[in-house]
């Protein structure tokens, strides 16, 4: 549960790793993270892929950080959020 007290939200399309967004967020979960389906001030990370919309414009307006798809199986592979 090394997430835990982390929530995420997912955007566009998962091209690199092959996963739907319901199967990066299904494996972000087993790490103990919480995953949205909105962006708000309690939210920790967007991860955004190509054709991502509205949720990344309302992430860069709260000043929520912004992952790409590498980050998210760096996260994935390691437990870890990758430190900027």
């Amino acid at each position: 549960q090394t997430l835990a007290g982390i929530t995420f939200v997912l955007t566009g399309s998962l091209v690199q790793s092959g996963m739907t967004r319901d199967e990066a967020g299904a494996a972000l979960k087993v790490l103990g993270a919480k995953v949205s389906g909105s962006v708000s001030k309690k939210t920790s990370y967007l991860v955004a892929g190509p054709k991502a919309g509205s949720k990344l414009t309302k992430a860069e307006q709260l000043g929520v950080p912004v992952l790409d798809e590498d980050a998210l199986e760096q996260i994935l592979a390691t437990g870890q959020v990758p430190q900027a």
